[in-house]
């Protein structure tokens, strides 16, 4: 019975487990059935079957436009994916500001809120610039659909204008007005800000050129106590790319071929109120020409010609420009000489040792392409053939891709254009190619209003009106009108840089002044009339050949009295003068081979006696030479001039008709203040004379005072004569210094750079004079750019 019992609990306690399994095991089973039966009934609960379509909430767009735009077909079985990639469909349209899909059965309701169209725009808080200006930048339009991202696009937009002008703290909100039948007003809130200045301008790296020296070359200009009348020192963040660009020109034109600029770092000040702008840069070594040499990898071509067009010399600075300059003139000698194609390849050899550039000029051939056409596109107001005139290249010529270049830098520098774009690509055939020429018009009108001082002719009023691109011919025409206190100008001008469709300029000048002045007795009117040609027959040198015609009065001052001589020659009353005359100008800046250095020389001969009264023949000419020294902050200029008046007949001229020198020409006297005089009848009248010769000595440099005050100094000294009154009515007259002689004038100045124009103030003595001769100690002049 214990055996028995033992056993059975034993079996008992083994079974239970199993039992236990079992049920486990038949639960799992039943788990998983019902999951692998359930699973195919909620992806049925997930799947639509569409059978028709009911859109609500569309006023502008038809119901047929959005039940396309779901992309879903009647009759079509849809997973929730696809109603969501349809639902994203129509979100993304553009034109609705909420959707939603919801399925009914077999029919999908679609409902849409539209977003409204625009019915007004407007800016708001404004006061810089015009609404024309901020609305004709935004792509926003009355009676379009309003969207929120092009409006904050839009708002974008209008923040940039504002930041190209220096005001980078400008913001812009848009914002909207409901109106009825689903319209909205689009407001633009704008607050403008200040301008934020540039405070301080340095270098890092510059060891050749102070930093005073090379913020004269940039764009951005420090902030002066003139801040408010100048708007270069306003910070503009495209005018610092450009200044990159312009100071590496800078140092390259001056032979620092290694020259780089590493970094270009803006900060705010600590106020917030300005900016610090510091450009760190490298400058190298200067280098200079070494051997140049010409080789010709083109049978039958002599190098020696081609090496004899060059005009770069050993030890001379190396400049890429006049790289260029030398592969132009070989290639244009390569035309004149037959040989298609030419193209020269400058190989540069370095020589650190002695740093120079060896600079071989290899002659080889090009491809043999041809210019198909050339098109021109956005020129609405100007004519295709003053675009055209500034290629070389013609359909059908060779195709040279530096013609090309330099054509396009002409476009742009012709100043009718915001944008020019000139771009190539391959023609009908692979050896045809076609020039793409893309402008966009800017306005060329201009209307100036500004005011002079003189001690000739005291305070002073200018008006010009000005259109340089006249009927879209690139012509030139102005209207100046200037009244002085003690003289009036009206002047007519018109030029013609291409006459008859060749680089022959034609300027015609009409106009009429009248002078009042104190330091004479009497007044004078001149109406005249001056067309003149001008013709270039070099590269630095030019002939202007012109024809003058003028008729001039003097007439007495009331309350005034005059010496013999000019009573004498008031009694003449009106005088006609007609003649013809031809210049030779010669100017080096144009080669541009020295930026430091010039020289520009002028000589004019006229003929008078082609009708008129009077008959003359009168000889000028001028002598300028400029030299930069000491890191450029120095400036030498030299200048001579001279003029002769030989008269013809036994008519007798007129002070009007003779030199009389201002202190323009010489330094350091009042206008007509040296040269012959009458002393008759108690009066003291400069009377002219018929020969003239004045030399003028000066430099400027730096006062060491803070750059932003614009002041530099300056020393002169000039020396010069003035003399003989042949063809002169010297009746009753009592004329002293007839035989002239050299006075000498040494002085300082005072060189003001303003927002005004640059003034010069001139404090001056005369070393050798006469006694009757007017000094004038203090003198205040434009400055004079060479």
């Amino acid at each position: 019975m214990a055996d028995s019992r033992g056993t059975g609990t034993s079996c008992g306690s083994v079974q239970a487990p199993i039992n236990i399994l079992w049920r486990a095991l038949v639960f799992i089973f039943a788990f998983t059935v019902v999951g692998l039966t359930a699973a195919p009934q909620v992806a049925q609960a997930q799947t639509y079957t569409i059978n028709s379509f009911e859109v609500e909430g569309n006023r502008r767009i038809e119901t047929s436009t959005i039940i396309e735009r779901t992309g879903i077909e009647p009759g079509q079985t849809v997973t929730a994916g696809q109603l969501n990639d349809a639902f994203q469909r129509l979100l993304d349209s553009g034109v609705f500001e909420t959707v939603e899909l919801t399925p009914r059965g077999t029919t999908l309701v679609i409902e849409v809120q539209e977003y409204p169209t625009i019915n007004q725009i407007s800016i708001e808080g404004n006061r810089r610039v015009k609404d024309e200006v901020l609305l004709d930048v935004i792509s926003s339009e009355t009676r379009r659909v309003f969207t929120p991202q092009v409006a904050e696009a839009d708002a974008d937009l209008i923040a940039e204008v504002y930041s190209a002008q220096g005001r980078v703290s400008a913001t812009v909100i848009p914002r909207i007005i409901r109106r009825n039948d689903n319209r909205v007003d689009l407001v633009f809130e704008v607050a403008e800000g200040t301008t934020i200045e540039v405070e301080r301008v340095s270098f890092v790296g510059n060891r050749a050129f102070s930093d005073r020296r090379l913020r004269r070359v940039l764009e951005t200009k420090q902030a002066t106590f003139l801040r408010t009348f100048i708007r270069s020192d306003t910070f503009i963040g495209d005018r610092i790319e450009f200044d990159k660009q312009v100071i590496r020109d800078f140092y390259l034109s001056r032979g620092y071929v290694d020259f780089r600029v590493n970094s270009t770092n803006v900060e705010f000040t600590r106020e917030r109120d300005a900016f610090f702008l510091v450009m760190n840069i490298t400058e190298g070594q200067k280098f200079s020409f070494g051997n140049i040499t010409t080789v010709s990898e083109i049978p039958g071509v002599d190098p020696a010609i081609y090496q004899e067009a060059l005009k770069i010399k050993p030890g001379v600075t190396y400049t890429p420009s006049l790289v260029e300059q030398s592969i132009a003139r070989q290639e244009r000698l390569g035309l004149k000489e037959g040989v298609d194609f030419l193209r020269v390849e400058p190989r540069v050899t370095r020589n650190d040792r002695d740093l120079s550039l060896d600079i071989q000029f290899v002659l080889t051939k090009g491809p043999r392409i041809f210019v198909e056409r050339i098109d021109i596109e956005g020129n609405t107001t100007t004519l295709d053939r003053v675009i055209r005139r500034q290629f070389d290249t013609v359909e059908g010529d060779p195709f040279n891709p530096r013609e090309i270049r330099q054509a396009a830098e002409r476009i742009r520098a012709l100043g009718f254009f915001s944008e020019a774009d000139v771009e190539t690509r391959e023609g009908s055939s692979p050896s045809q190619v076609i020039v793409d020429v893309d402008v966009a018009e800017q306005p060329t009108g201009s209307l100036s209003l500004g005011g002079s001082f003189s001690v000739s002719d005291g305070f002073g009023i200018a008006v010009g009106l000005n259109e340089s691109n006249f009927l879209g011919r690139g012509q030139n025409l102005g209207l100046t009108i200037s009244t002085a206190q003690e003289s009036e100008q009206y002047t007519l001008n018109f030029t013609e840089p291409y006459l008859l469709g060749r680089q022959l300029r034609f300027d015609l000048g009409l106009g009429f002044a009248a002078t009042d002045s104190s330091f004479a007795s009497y007044n004078t009117e001149r109406l005249f009339f001056q067309p003149q040609l001008t013709y270039s027959i070099g590269e630095l040198s030019a002939l202007r050949l012109r024809y003058g015609w003028e008729d001039s009065e003097m007439t007495q001052q009331s309350g005034q009295t005059s010496g013999a001589v000019i009573s004498s020659e008031i009694a003449q009353g009106s005088r006609t003068s007609s003649s013809v005359g031809l210049s030779y100008i010669y100017d080096s800046r144009l080669g541009g081979l020295n930026p430091n250095a010039g020289v520009l020389l002028e000589a004019n001969l006229d003929y008078a006696g082609l009708g008129g009264d009077n008959k003359y023949i009168q000889t000028t000419a001028r002598a300028i030479a400029q030299q930069r020294v000491l890191n450029e902050e120095v400036i030498l200029r030299a200048t001579l001039e001279l003029g002769a008046l030989n008269w013809r007949g036994s008519d007798f001229s007129r002070t009007l008709d003779r030199f009389l020198l201002g202190s323009g020409t010489f330094r350091g006297f009042e206008p007509s203040g040296i040269g012959p005089r009458d002393l008759s009848n108690g009066e003291d009248d400069a009377i002219g004379g018929n020969y003239y010769w004045v030399a003028r000595f000066e430099t400027d440099f730096p006062l060491g005072l803070p750059e932003e005050l614009g002041l530099r100094g300056g020393v002169f000294y000039d020396v010069g004569n003035l003399y003989n009154i042949n063809n002169v009515d010297t009746t009753g007259a009592n004329i002293v210094g007839a035989d002239g002689s050299i006075r000498h004038v040494l002085g300082v100045s005072v060189l003001w750079t303003t927002p005004f124009g640059p003034l010069r103030f001139n404090f001056s003595k005369a070393l050798k004079k006469e006694s009757f001769d007017k000094e004038q100690s203090f003198d205040l002049t434009i400055q004079a750019n060479f």
